[in-house]
């Protein structure tokens, strides 16, 4: 089980912090990846983490002002959020694979939470 915490109202330049508390696995050997939807658009990804936490992916869009951690002894996953921008609106969604190494691709994940909603706006 997934469950994503922190989403809220922010305005453009503001920052937010998402967390993803997981139940899903056992052991460390999963990466974790977000996800976000914005209104009328496909799900897209935003960041991936391997199980070391020292391997993350960003897609271009969000390289330099997002940056995604792991807590494995609190089994959260955190994705810090910056000079945030309307574009970056949307519902933010973490997921859950059991590979030592992460994904950008949607199909490749297992488990899903139920999504967290940012916006920003002025």
């Amino acid at each position: 089980q997934l469950v994503e915490s922190g989403g809220g109202s922010v305005q453009p330049g503001g920052s937010l912090t998402l967390s993803c508390a997981h139940s899903a696995f056992t052991s460390d050997t999963y990466s974790i990846g977000w996800f976000r939807q914005a209104p009328g658009k496909r799900r897209e990804a935003v960041s991936c983490l391997d199980s070391s936490g020292h391997r993350p992916i960003y897609v271009e869009s969000v390289e330099g002002r997002f940056t995604i951690s792991r807590d494995n002894a609190k089994n959260i996953v955190y994705l810090a959020m910056s000079t945030l921008n309307p574009e970056d609106t949307g519902i933010y969604y973490c997921a859950a694979r059991g590979y030592n190494y992460c994904s950008v691709h949607i199909s490749e994940y297992d488990d899903w939470g139920q999504g967290t909603q940012v916006t920003v706006s002025a």
